[in-house]
């Protein structure tokens, strides 16, 4: 093992030795190295008289550039676009973003947790987690109302086993399915990845108050069971809540965690992505919540360290004009009116499909799963397969849907205009009857 990762072991072994225990043998491995890029930040700091350091060419003063890219980058400096970011993100947009964590989540004001670190979004920023923690047959608890690509991230690329539990009971979320399924995973396990995602893709379910103090509960009673719990909290969808059917949480699950056990280390995962609506700039955040308050610094600050080297060794660094861009939204005074602007829209669109898809004219073809928040909805269809009826609706139709199972169809009404959405709930109705009389 290089010498760097067990000096960042040894210090995570005295500040707290369960999250060494957390850490999969990448993890353990992994450091940052003092090579180039250390090597390129000494000299920015002090190299006053030359610096032929880091590989961009410069011109100028600033980072060389090509007038036909830079014409359209109005407002933007060249080196605010052109030069590499560091591996943790830029400092300035890192510091913004753990200004609106406080802001939005309250029960963080008086938690010690890390700096965000920028992803590129939230897959990344999924693969990371996956990097520091999880080793092959690892069991990561998901609700069975998931997104598909965790799958693909933890099962197909590390060889872990996700085990699910109802994500329903009633009208929401089955918080005693959560803590039976939370024990039984991890009798006889010394580590547990639990994996929530709020709101949630795809039912578009954010829970109430009670619920998210019911999870939190289970959670760290099992960590004082003995567990050690890696909780990650998947916010993609994090500040629009619509509050459909009854009021919903509005604070992250992520401030309810942090602090709260030594065996339980809670993960944040969230970005500009969806929350400014800039899903092409790829702009994520990792957020690390330590159990110990005394030791947090210490700890995050070797978490850090690892995160930096597992970027450093799979991308490099997330792109400096995306998270330029990202910073100098947040430091605009007018962003949090321009975001209620659209999250009134989106509020608009849901509580729309909330009255047409519950209409009784249509209780013969499906069921509506319950959702107050997000992108999306979920019906549970009646008397044919989810996945027969998306192709029929496309085909015969021009509807395009997805089949999350084999009863349950998922809506993005975040892409549908007022107008538009009695209509495809018609047509909805219409194939399946279509399917039915087959």
């Amino acid at each position: 093992m290089n010498p760097l990762a067990t000096q960042l072991n040894e210090r995570l072994e005295a500040a707290a030795p369960e999250v060494l225990a957390m850490l999969s043998g990448l993890g353990r491995r992994l450091y940052f190295p003092k090579g180039i890029l250390s090597q390129s930040a000494e000299a920015k700091q002090k190299g006053h008289r030359f610096n032929a350091t880091i590989g961009i060419a410069t011109e100028a003063g600033q980072a060389m550039h090509l007038a036909s890219i830079q014409k359209h980058l109005e407002g933007v400096a060249p080196d605010d676009a052109y030069p590499y970011a560091p591996a943790p993100g830029r400092p300035g947009l890192r510091e913004r973003w753990r200004e609106k964590l406080l802001e939005e989540n309250p029960s963080l004001r008086d938690a010690s947790f890390g700096l965000p670190i920028v992803t590129s979004a939230l897959t990344h920023g999924l693969a990371l987690v996956g990097d520091l923690f999880v080793d092959p047959d690892d069991r990561i608890l998901v609700p069975d109302k998931l997104w598909g690509n965790y799958r693909l991230t933890y099962e197909v690329r590390l060889g872990a086993k996700i085990a699910t539990f109802p994500f329903y009971a009633g009208g929401g979320f089955a918080t005693d399915a959560f803590a039976e399924a939370l024990a039984r995973e991890a009798d006889g396990r010394e580590k547990l990845i639990v994996l929530l995602n709020f709101p949630n893709n795809p039912t578009g379910y954010m829970p109430t108050e009670a619920e998210g103090q019911a999870i939190a509960e289970a959670l760290v009673a099992q960590a004082g069971r003995g567990t050690r719990i890696v909780a990650v909290t998947d916010d993609a969808y994090f500040g629009l809540f619509y509050h459909l059917g009854g009021e919903s949480m509005t604070e992250s699950l992520f401030g309810r965690l942090t602090n709260r056990h030594p065996n339980l280390l809670a993960v944040k995962l969230d970005g500009a992505t969806k929350e400014l609506f800039v899903w092409g700039l790829r702009c994520g955040f990792l957020t690390f919540g330590p159990g110990r308050a005394d030791t947090a610094d210490e700890v995050t600050a070797v978490l850090d360290a690892k995160t930096r080297g597992a970027i450093r060794g799979g991308i490099s660094n997330s792109p400096q004009l995306s998270q330029t861009l990202v910073e100098k939204a947040l430091s605009s005074s007018s962003i949090a009116e321009e975001r209620k602007q659209k999250c009134e829209l989106l509020r608009a669109r849901a509580t729309k499909v909330h009255e047409v898809a519950n209409a009784p004219r249509f209780r013969e073809s499906w069921e509506v799963y319950p959702f107050n928040s997000g992108y999306f909805m979920c019906l549970a269809v009646k008397g044919v397969d989810a996945e027969k009826l998306r192709v029929h609706l496309l085909d015969a139709h021009g509807a395009g849907l997805i089949s999350t199972s084999p009863t349950d169809l998922r809506v993005a009404f975040s892409c549908l205009e007022l107008e538009e959405i009695e209509p495809l709930f018609e047509i909805i109705h219409q194939g399946i009857q279509e399917l039915r009389e087959d």
